[in-house]
């Protein structure tokens, strides 16, 4: 247990009670530590202790001093937060990647911790290969570092020669300041070329975007794959071309990849030449909206949506949602009869019906029939916590365009 208690208001314990993790600044109450008859606030990152006003136990989580979510629970047990906690909690997650056989032969490119999904809220786990990879999004997560490490040890034993800490772009930028990315532990080089499905993919984890790679749109990817033989597929907001490489290895006769930022085209380029393939292959490197308005789109028998997220809080949710209809409408405009396109959105704040919705509105403007062949979502390496809806952000659908 903490020295810091934390009250909740009177009425304010629904959440906890219901085992979400989050609490919110506007239902605390008071927050102290008793310390020689002083009253000490906790500070960014400390454990606290959470009570109902009738001083229930409802958990045990990180405090934050300015964020909106000023504790994010990390047990709802009364249990001490010692190596040992670490230790479990880092086992089951492995535990439960085999048991869903996300490690094997042709894959070593995984999710291991998925935040709220595996009960560790603010942490995020990535193995490529020989290394994982952090990214703490809270300070309380920041300074268990050497916990998880030793952790992380102990589950995945020698296969795990080299563990990189990237949490300077995710923690507060007050704290951020002081602190650099790096390794954590190093007894080997690390390997950049890793495997999803038996495909080659180069992963940069110091400089690229999130942890080095969007494992999320594995499944996505490979389902891609089963609708490319023979086609002409157009990839958006490639990013490293994850989808690209699935469609040319399918047998694709034709793969476009467009995405703003040079250096994801220099990324797709790479990854293209690890997977040596018989079909055409060309980057552009364009604003997806410009190259959809400029280029004669009927070209193509498959075609990919996959922006990165236009709603990262609910404030802005009401412009997301326009960006893309506008997005879906613009693409299905110009698409043939009997063509396909997968289309995504990784907005945590749009759920399924009102992204089911946006793509009909964006249907019914464009003038299209369409119809859903699949409703898509996220691996099971990135398991939705039943009691925090939030953890379900990615959502799909493949549509046959009539």
């Amino acid at each position: 247990m903490t020295d810091f208690k934390t009250i909740l208001g009177s009425g304010k314990d629904a959440s906890p009670k219901r085992f979400h993790p989050w609490v919110f600044s506007g239902a605390i109450k008071k927050t102290r530590q008793h310390s020689d008859g002083r009253e000490v606030e906790p500070q960014e990152g400390d454990i606290v202790t959470v009570y109902s006003n009738k001083d229930e136990y409802l958990g045990t989580g990180h405090y934050s001093t300015h964020a909106s979510i000023a504790i994010r629970i990390i047990t709802f047990e009364e249990e001490a937060i010692d190596q040992n906690f670490w230790n479990k909690r880092i086992q089951n997650a492995v535990d439960y990647r085999k048991k869903i056989g996300v490690l094997n032969a042709e894959t070593n490119i995984y999710r291991l911790v998925h935040a709220e999904g595996d009960l560790l809220p603010g942490l995020i786990i990535d193995v490529y290969g020989n290394t994982a990879v952090i990214q703490a999004h809270s300070v309380g997560m920041y300074k268990a570092l050497e916990n998880i490490k030793t952790a992380l040890q102990l589950s995945l034993g020698d296969s795990l020669k080299c563990i990189f800490q990237k949490s300077k772009e995710t923690l507060p930028k007050e704290y951020a300041q002081n602190i650099e990315n790096g390794y954590l532990l190093k007894d080997a080089e690390p390997t950049h070329h890793a495997l999803e499905y038996g495909n080659t993919f180069n992963i940069s984890w110091e400089d690229g975007q999130k942890t080095g790679f969007f494992i999320d749109q594995r499944e996505n990817r490979f389902l891609l794959g089963k609708y490319s033989k023979g086609k002409n597929v157009l990839n958006t907001f490639c990013y490293s071309g994850g989808f690209s490489v699935y469609a040319l290895k399918a047998g694709a006769t034709l793969v476009h990849s467009v995405d703003a930022s040079a250096r994801a085209m220099d990324l797709t380029d790479k990854n293209i030449a690890l997977n040596p393939t018989s079909g055409e292959h060309k980057s552009f490197t364009e604003d997806t909206f410009d190259f959809l308005e400029k280029n004669d789109c009927s070209i193509y028998d498959v075609v990919v949506l996959d922006p990165p997220a236009f709603a990262k809080h609910h404030s802005v949710k009401h412009n997301a949602v326009q960006g893309y209809k506008r997005l879906n409408m613009t693409a299905l405009k110009q698409m043939k009869s009997g063509s396909i396109l997968f289309t995504f959105s990784c907005s945590q704040a749009i759920d399924m019906p009102l992204f089911y919705g946006t793509i009909l509105s964006a249907a019914i403007l464009a003038g299209k029939k369409v119809r859903v062949m699949h409703q898509l979502s996220q691996p099971a390496d990135h398991p939705i916590n039943i009691f925090h809806q939030e953890s379900s952000y990615l959502k799909g659908l493949v549509l046959e365009v009539e």
